[in-house]
């Protein structure tokens, strides 16, 4: 995140949330949405696209768990000033 120094928060961060059981083996190719809330917190994206999550069976975790941990997550985590969705495949984000 150090990378892009001053160019300032992202307006919208698509994040992975997806493919990420057993966390043991998955960790260092794949983000949970734990991480996602993490990284978009960080780096003070203003909303937040939850993606790569229940598109193919690839992994342990249940296929739709991944958007139920990235609202359980962001509502314990965020002080409501940063959205987050969970985009399914062919979902369009509108910007609100």
């Amino acid at each position: 995140m150090a990378l892009w120094g001053g160019f300032g928060p992202p307006v919208v961060a698509v994040l992975p949330i997806g493919a990420y059981e057993p966390k043991w083996f998955m960790q260092t190719q794949h983000a949970d949405p734990r991480d996602a809330v993490q990284i978009a917190l960080a780096c003070g994206a203003k909303h937040v696209l939850g993606v790569h999550w229940g598109t193919f069976p690839l992994t342990d975790e249940p296929w739709d768990e991944p958007p139920c941990l990235l609202a359980e997550v962001a509502a314990k985590h965020s002080s409501g000033d940063v959205s987050f969705e969970a985009m399914r495949p062919g979902d369009i984000w509108t910007g609100s």
